[in-house]
């Protein structure tokens, strides 16, 4: 995963007739545009599998669709605006409460860390996590995003405390947050945006450490 540079204009593709049609979201999220026959009026965006997925009715002209997608995109954008949920502070105590808050409400106090900590010296993953330790470390990258992205990420390395890989089960155990898909498209698109000035494009952790690594 990455942190990052300013966030990028959205970019766009021209269809015929000069109607411009964003590609990607300000953050630098794909745009994925969904068409379809049965759907006559509405019209929905969600954040799904990495990208910003807007459904329009088949019959919407391009300058419809450009107009739409723009609009859906920007309404998803406002809808994970930062100001949403409270951002843990660069304190250790207040980020180890804000652990125990999550595994609580989300793991059943399942997950119980040692320590929780920013680091300075992660530039490739946002966060990790020792289970023979119980240690977590999370990248000061984060710092700055929306609170619950750092939620994400923070409760992402919880349940790797009690699921070292990336299984069915670890997954199964984020099911319960609402915003890990949104999450994890904020931070796919804040990778992209800010990979250039990296030494290699954040990504999440490969799974859980061992002593030693």
């Amino acid at each position: 995963m990455s942190s990052g540079d300013a966030p990028r204009s959205a970019q766009r593709r021209f269809q015929p007739g000069g109607s411009a049609v964003p590609s990607v979201t300000s953050t630098g999220i794909p745009i994925e545009v969904r068409r379809s026959a049965k759907r006559r009026r509405t019209v929905n965006a969600a954040f799904r599998d990495g990208k910003a997925i807007i459904s329009i009715p088949g019959h919407f002209t391009t300058a419809q669709e450009a107009e739409w997608v723009s609009r859906m995109v920007m309404r998803l954008e406002q809808r994970t605006a930062p100001s949403r949920l409270p951002e843990p502070r660069d304190r250790a105590g207040e980020l180890a409460e804000r652990a125990a808050e999550l595994s609580r409400r989300y793991l059943g106090g399942a997950a119980r860390p040692v320590s929780v900590r920013w680091v300075s010296n992660q530039n490739s993953r946002w966060g990790s996590a020792t289970p023979a330790r119980g240690t977590i470390r999370l990248s000061d990258k984060l710092q700055g995003m929306p609170g619950w992205v750092v939620d994400y990420v923070l409760l992402h390395e919880l349940a790797h405390l009690i699921e070292a890989s990336h299984s069915a089960a670890f997954w199964r155990l984020l099911e319960a947050y609402p915003q890990t898909e949104t999450a994890k498209a904020y931070l796919q698109g804040a990778a992209f945006a800010s990979a250039r000035g990296l030494e290699g494009a954040m990504q999440e952790d490969q799974g859980a450490e061992e002593p030693g690594d």
